[in-house]
C-alpha cells in the first residue's frame, strides 16, 4: 500500500512578515472535511500564518471561491479541501478533472494553492487520507500552498521592465520622437 512506502517531505518554508492563508472547503462529507480542516490548520499555525476559513457547497465551488478571493482580497496563499467519492454515474469525473483544472489555471495565474480535494473509491480511503495522524492530505495540501508563498516572495518582489510592463509609475510611449513621450 501507498501509506506505507516512504516519501520525502520538504521541511517548511520560514517567514520573515506574516502569511495569511484562507482555507475553502466543501463540508459535503463532514467528518472527512473537519479532519482536513485539522491538518491544514496544524501545519498553518505551526508556519505561524494567519488562517481564516470559508465553506462552499461543493468540489466545484472550491475553486471559484479561491478565484474571487485572490482577484478581491489580500491572501498570500490558499488551501483547497474537500472529498468527492466515487459513485455510480459520471459526475465523479466531472467533479474531480474540473476542480483540479481550475485550480491548476489559478495556480498558472499566479494564486498559491494546495489542493487537498480527496477524490477517492470509498469512504475508507477517504478516512485515512483525511485523517492528520495518517494520511493527513489537509496538512499537505497547506505544505503545498506555504512553499508556493515563499517561491512568490522568493521571486516576485522585484517587477522588471519585462515586454509591456512598465518600468516605473509612469508608460512609456514607443516613439522617441517629438512629443511626450510618456502616458
Amino acid at each position: 500500500m501507498a501509506e506505507q512506502e516512504a516519501h520525502y517531505t520538504l521541511p517548511l518554508p520560514e517567514f520573515d512578515r506574516p502569511v495569511k492563508v484562507l482555507i475553502v472547503v466543501a463540508p459535503y462529507y463532514r467528518d472527512i472535511a473537519d479532519s482536513l480542516i485539522a491538518g491544514a490548520r496544524a501545519v498553518l499555525e505551526g508556519a505561524g500564518a494567519a488562517v481564516e476559513l470559508v465553506e462552499v457547497p461543493g468540489a466545484l465551488e472550491v475553486p471559484t471561491a479561491i478565484g474571487l478571493a485572490f482577484r478581491q482580497s489580500n491572501f498570500d496563499g490558499f488551501v483547497a479541501l474537500g472529498c468527492v467519492i466515487r459513485g455510480e454515474t459520471t459526475h465523479y469525473e466531472t467533479v474531480c478533472n474540473d476542480s483540479s483544472r481550475a485550480i491548476a489555471l489559478l495556480g498558472l495565474s499566479g494564486a498559491c494553492i494546495g489542493n487537498g480535494i480527496l477524490t477517492v473509491e470509498n469512504r475508507a480511503q477517504a478516512e485515512v487520507r483525511a485523517d492528520p495522524a495518517r494520511g493527513d492530505k489537509g496538512g499537505g495540501a497547506a505544505a503545498a500552498a506555504l512553499h508556493l508563498v515563499a517561491l512568490t516572495r522568493r521571486w516576485g518582489n522585484e517587477r522588471r521592465g519585462v515586454g509591456f510592463l512598465p518600468q516605473g509609475e509612469e508608460f512609456r510611449i514607443a516613439s522617441q520622437g517629438e512629443g511626450p513621450n510618456t502616458a
